[in-house]
Order: C-alpha cells, then sequence, then structure tokens
C-alpha cells in the first residue's frame, strides 16, 4: 500500500510538473501575430503568409487612396449629386466584394485564396479610384 501512495505523489507531482510546459506549448499560437509585429518585407516576400499579409496591406492602402478622393468629391457635391454618389458607391462596393469573392471561389482552401482575394480588391479599388478622379476634373 504505501508503494502504492509513493507512486500517486509522484504521478500527482509530474501531473502538475506538465502544467506550466502546457501552458507554455498553448503560447506558441500567439506566434504569427507577434511574427507579424516584425517589419514585412513586402519586396521580398519568402511565405505564402507574408504574401497574404503584404497583399492586404497593398489593399488597404488603395482603399485609403480611394477614401481620400470619394471624401473629396463628396464636398464638392450639391445634395442630390451627393445622394446620387452615396448610392453608386454603395452598389459598387456590394458588386466590387461579390466580383472578388467569386473571383477567389477558384482558389478557395488553398493558401494562395487571400492573395488573390486581396489583389481583386486592389486593382478593381485602383480602378474605382481613377474613376472618382475624373469627376473631380473641372469638365467633369
Amino acid at each position: 500500500m504505501r508503494h502504492f501512495s509513493l507512486l500517486l505523489v509522484n504521478i500527482l507531482a509530474f501531473s502538475s510538473l506538465h502544467t506550466p510546459s502546457v501552458t507554455t506549448a498553448s503560447t506558441t499560437s500567439n506566434l504569427p501575430k507577434m511574427q507579424l509585429a516584425q517589419k514585412l518585407n513586402c519586396n521580398n516576400a519568402q511565405t505564402q503568409a507574408v504574401i497574404n499579409e503584404c497583399a492586404k496591406l497593398s489593399y488597404q492602402n488603395a482603399d485609403k487612396k480611394l477614401n481620400q478622393v470619394y471624401q473629396q468629391l463628396v464636398s464638392t457635391l450639391e445634395r442630390s449629386r451627393k445622394q446620387k454618389l452615396i448610392a453608386a458607391q454603395q452598389a459598387w462596393i456590394k458588386f466590387r466584394d461579390n466580383n472578388c469573392e467569386f473571383e477567389t471561389s477558384k482558389y478557395e482552401g488553398g493558401s494562395i485564396s487571400p492573395t488573390i482575394y486581396f489583389s481583386c480588391l486592389e486593382n478593381i479599388t485602383k480602378q474605382r479610384t481613377q474613376q472618382l478622379r475624373e469627376y473631380l476634373k473641372p469638365d467633369a
């Protein structure tokens, strides 16, 4: 019986030692977030994860420019034209999102899927930005 008690104590001691290593192991899920916090080298992306993140950042940059041009245009329009532009922009956003989801569906489940999606968003967004810039021209 004493031998059994010592065995039980040892099992409990080892199981309590094992708990911190499990906790440490669970923190490794934060590694991708920590790696993404580092500066990305989008000119020399080496992994699909980095390529995906760079594509996302590139799209976000294009979206920021679009919003700047859009706000600039909105501020120049009288009320009735402003409402029409808002409606057009909302319809355009639905088109853009649906179109890029369709384009990406060919690669669904693949690691390249986010790159395809964000590249599509970026390209269409740049086109729309150029369209809105044309409206800012005096003769438009």
